[in-house]
């Protein structure tokens, strides 16, 4: 993946080609930033670039060498063919692969780092001049993992390179912020969310409202547009006016019970998606029905206030029913 593929992170590329082309590639560095706005494809265009064997010093995404460092492999685990670019992240390797006997099911585990980053770091790249070593979402490291690569992270062997990948990286170890680089990844802004969601053949006629709750993230904005999710979001958005509309509460109740509480990103989603329309028609209403216009923007508040709860972990159902309970007595100031 050639660093011009990359959208929307102009500064970004522009440090990292700067570095490649100078010769001062720094030995770890650290990508914050939102989840799919290209972290990613940049530690694979570095890793290209630092193994190309066809004599391009930006990597000319050709050669066998590049071709290997952004293929991975078809079975478990699903890992880059070329043995010089080792992707690290939790439950990515089967647990015989790592010694352990049960799958990492919260973090990356010691084991995974004593297995897959420290041996291989001691010694010499396999077939190029370097090593890369890209962790996704590394603020999954447990402290044992990250205490455990700290010193190589400090001092790593010549040509030994480190890309941490994160959208949390205030749950970094701050000994591992301090020992890596920082290079920060912004949300995409609309028209480049807008070129990849026509690219991918999103209908125009989705593509708004998945824009609109995806916060600048690519990959967001193709999961919100699929038709599934599409359908289910409007579903609940319906649900939940309905529910406003009745002569009780007795929808409410009965959309609470029927949720999956469980999975609190979707049903913040979804709030986010409500809210959304609200806003929308509070902006069209305002000249023409003044009065719906204040009451739109007062339930808009009100589901945001939700979502807030939500993420301080209340629940769900209740979460609900107190929401459609507030919008049901939301009265013009």
């Amino acid at each position: 993946m050639p660093f011009s593929h990359i959208l929307g992170q102009d500064e970004a590329i522009r440090t990292l080609t700067r570095a490649i082309q100078g010769g001062r590639v720094h030995h770890a560095y650290r990508f914050e930033g939102p989840e799919g706005v290209g972290k990613e494809m940049a530690a694979f265009a570095l890793a290209q670039a630092l193994v190309c064997t066809g004599g391009e010093t930006l990597g000319c995404g050709r050669c066998d060498a590049c071709r290997r460092a952004v293929t991975l492999a078809k079975d478990r685990p699903e890992v880059p063919l070329h043995p010089d670019v080792i992707l690290i992240e939790r439950g990515l390797y089967p647990p015989g692969t790592i010694g352990r006997n049960t799958e990492e099911s919260s973090q990356v585990s010691v084991e995974q780092i004593r297995r897959l980053v420290l041996p291989h770091a001691s010694y010499p790249p396999h077939e190029g001049r370097a090593r890369v070593f890209i962790f996704r979402r590394a603020e999954e490291l447990g402290t044992a993992a990250a205490n455990a690569l700290l010193k190589t992270l400090e001092e790593p062997r010549q040509g030994t390179h480190f890309v941490l990948m994160s959208s949390r990286s205030d749950r970094l170890l701050d000994t591992i912020r301090s020992r890596t680089l920082k290079i920060r990844f912004g949300p995409l802004p609309d028209p480049i969310m807008r070129k990849i969601l026509t690219d991918q053949n999103v209908p125009a006629e989705k593509q708004d409202i998945a824009i609109e709750l995806a916060a600048g993230s690519a990959a967001a904005a193709l999961e919100l547009a699929d038709a599934e999710r599409t359908a289910a979001r409007d579903e609940f958005v319906a649900a939940m006016l309905a529910a406003v509309k009745a002569p009780d509460m007795g929808p409410a109740v009965a959309l609470a019970e029927a949720r999956d509480t469980k999975d609190k990103d979707r049903l913040k989603e979804d709030l986010r998606a409500l809210g959304a329309m609200l806003a929308r028609s509070a902006r069209t209403r305002i000249e023409a029905d003044p009065r719906a216009a204040a009451i739109d923007a007062q339930r808009y508040t009100a589901v945001l206030r939700a979502i807030g709860y939500i993420e301080r972990n209340a629940s769900a159902s209740l979460s609900i029913v107190s929401l459609v309970s507030e919008m049901r007595e939301a009265i013009p100031g």
